[in-house]
């Protein structure tokens, strides 16, 4: 696993995942994952992942092939969580793994602490 600041750890199918990616999408050097959580939602809070720009006093990043980018309200809720990416006869998609959050919706997009 990577480690993103001590905020965010990302498993290394993440990191492979998302630098496919990247690399589909021929996004400019500028772009970034933009990782974040967003009132809403059936628990409270919602995490939201999206390509995006670098924002002023954002926490930036940098793995070989792709930056991530997280805006210091949304670090207080990610730390600790760990981004993984699953694949499997349920779906298959990048994860976020809370072991802060003390209750989830069943779809487990939503959360609170």
């Amino acid at each position: 696993m990577s480690e993103i600041s001590q905020i965010v750890e990302l498993t290394d199918k993440a990191i492979d995942h998302i630098a496919e990616i990247f690399a589909k999408e021929n996004k400019g050097l500028d772009y970034g994952l933009r990782l974040g959580v967003v009132g809403g939602g059936c628990s409270g809070l919602n995490y939201s992942i999206d390509f995006g720009q670098v924002k002023d006093n954002d926490n930036i990043i940098e793995f070989s092939s792709f930056k991530v980018f997280i805006d210091p309200k949304s670090s207080i809720y990610l730390k600790g969580v760990t981004l993984d990416y699953k694949d499997g006869l349920n779906g298959k998609g990048l994860v976020f793994v809370n072991p802060n959050a003390k209750n989830t919706c069943g779809c487990g997009e939503s959360f609170s602490v």
